[in-house]
């Protein structure tokens, strides 16, 4: 009786096994095309801009590089390394798109500020630019926020067009950082 028990368990169990492994393991999502138009900036690049941090203030060089990969296809992950008025800089900014959305959505920090920027943006339908806009400290109004946006436009494969501007009270954009990404390989 215990081997007619103990057989029955068995076949219970292969049957159980084999049910389970019939069953297909979940679908993970794919990356879309929006993910694949990121890794355009996948390499190493060096900067080089010019950025102003007050109306009155004068302009300063900054050259540095950008390093970019993808994540998994579906995260672009952007550092960046240079010298800001004699001071070394870190940046490190992420880029996704979220379907649901239907929007490119990202965050940069850096080794300057305490502020997490919270993106969200869309490319161009030439498909060569992309902009990103988030809400920030107006570098020129202290305890104010302000609207601001960054703008990649491809030039080619191997050049990057970098802006960066803020929008003031009266609406109008003020550009205070512009630059160019050179591929170095």
């Amino acid at each position: 009786m215990m081997l007619m028990i103990a057989r029955s368990m068995a076949f219970g169990f292969l049957f159980l096994a084999g049910t389970l492994s019939a069953q297909e393991s979940p679908s993970f999502p794919q990356p879309t095309t929006e993910h694949q138009w990121l890794e355009r900036f996948s390499g190493t690049w060096t900067t080089s801009c010019s950025a102003k941090m007050g109306p009155d203030q004068p302009a300063q060089e900054c050259k540095g590089t950008l390093t970019s990969k993808m994540v998994g296809g579906f995260w672009l992950i952007n550092e960046t390394k240079g010298e800001w008025s004699g001071m070394p800089m870190i940046g490190i900014q992420t880029i996704g798109y979220d379907k649901d959305k239907e929007k490119y959505v990202g965050t940069w920090v850096d080794s300057a500020t305490s502020f997490m920027w919270k993106y969200e943006g869309s490319v161009d339908k030439g498909k060569t630019t992309l902009t990103l806009e988030a809400d920030g400290p107006n570098f020129f109004a202290l305890g104010k926020m302000a609207k601001f946006q960054d703008i990649y436009e491809f030039k080619s494969d191997n050049e990057i067009a970098m802006t960066s501007q803020m929008q003031s009270d009266d609406g109008k954009w003020i550009i205070f950082m512009s630059g160019t990404a050179t591929r170095s390989n």
